[in-house]
């Protein structure tokens, strides 16, 4: 088992940056990668960033060169950076880990966190 608690979330201006953090807890040893997934309302779940154990990150398209992902294994967390923020990057972020032991995959969700930016 694994659980994730997400921080950092809340109302900002459009151009304004905005940092979210997640720490993971539990089975973590067997964490292959966390990341950030959004979801705006009337809309599917997105990539935004993820951060593999091996340091390698993938960004989804609409928010690179804008957002920067980070861990620290010391702490068990992940950071997004947000900057230049858009209105339409409003939405609820969430914090994932996947968990892979052998051939067993569990995927992790923290509760989700509100980001809106205001025009």
């Amino acid at each position: 088992q694994v659980q994730l608690v997400e921080s950092g979330g809340g109302l900002v201006q459009a151009g304004e940056s905005l940092r979210l953090s997640c720490t993971a807890s539990g089975s973590i040893s067997d964490i292959n990668f966390m990341g950030w997934y959004r979801q705006a309302p009337g809309k599917q779940r997105e990539l935004v960033a993820v951060f593999t154990k091996g340091g390698t990150t993938n960004y989804g398209d609409s928010v690179k060169g804008r957002f920067t992902i980070s861990g620290d294994n010391a702490k068990n967390t992940v950071y997004l950076q947000m900057s230049s923020l858009k209105p339409e990057d409003t939405a609820v972020y969430y914090c994932c880990a996947v968990w892979v032991r052998g051939g067993t995959r569990a995927d992790y969700w923290g509760q989700g966190t509100q980001v809106t930016v205001s025009s």
